[in-house]
């Protein structure tokens, strides 16, 4: 976890999947928070994608840096998406949140799954 801080529950659970596979399943929360989430396949966009959100002053909103690469098996890629859409939903803004979705294909990475 970053900035010496307890990690999230769903950051082990990432982490201990991203042990148990060939894949590639990073998550880090940045702001629990925040209104800006990513679902980026790819490490090297996963950086462009975290980059772009800063560049349009939106940083300080950006709640999460992680990707999935490395051909994640459809239940990985599932579950990936769903503890993301979970730590998203678990507070309301008033001004709601977005979930960014990019990538194309990354090591065969099949973002569709």
């Amino acid at each position: 976890p970053p900035f010496g801080r307890d990690a999230f529950p769903e950051e082990a659970l990432i982490r201990d999947m991203d042990g148990k596979t060939g894949a590639s399943l990073k998550l880090t929360i940045l702001n629990d928070r925040g209104r800006v989430w990513t679902m980026v396949a790819g490490g090297g966009a996963s950086v462009v994608y975290a980059d772009t959100v800063a560049d349009y002053g939106w940083g300080h909103e950006l709640a999460n840096y992680g990707e999935y690469s490395g051909a994640p098996s459809t239940e990985e890629t599932f579950m990936y998406a769903k503890t993301l859409l979970s730590l998203m939903m678990k507070s309301k803004h008033p001004d709601g949140k977005f979930l960014i979705i990019g990538g194309g294909i990354a090591n065969f990475t099949d973002v569709a799954a």
